[in-house]
């Protein structure tokens, strides 16, 4: 049922009624009403939970598939980055980042080498 599977999606990210629904801009008594399955959910809010949390339409609407589709490399990038540029600067993974946004050409290939010989090492 789709009441429960909503129920899934919250509890897997830890979420409570309440955060769950403000990111999607519904009251924590309507997650509440569409967990217990008094409301049915519209369209739109099923739309709203799959985009903000990344879970599959056609699992939430018929339980076939994977909860979360596996992310494309882009949309991998994506979530990394924005999770960089929403660091305080003095975090390493920042600074890392920034430091790779300023190497030269010849600097990035230098570290292809590097990472490639690294690869090449059988641990």
């Amino acid at each position: 049922m789709i009441s429960e599977r909503i129920r899934m999606i919250r509890k897997k990210l830890n979420l409570t009624q309440a955060e769950f629904g403000n990111r999607i801009g519904l009251k924590s008594n309507t997650i509440t009403s569409y967990e217990t399955g008094a409301r049915v959910p519209s369209d739109a809010a099923l739309i709203s939970i799959c985009r903000e949390y990344g879970a599959s339409y056609n699992w939430l609407i018929s339980g076939e598939g994977s909860m979360f589709p596996p992310l494309s490399h882009n949309e991998q990038i994506s979530g990394f980055a924005a999770d960089v540029i929403n660091c305080d600067d003095n975090v390493f993974k920042k600074r890392l980042i920034t430091a790779l946004s300023q190497l030269t050409s010849e600097q990035w290939d230098l570290l292809e080498t590097i990472v490639d010989k690294l690869n090449e090492q059988e641990y």
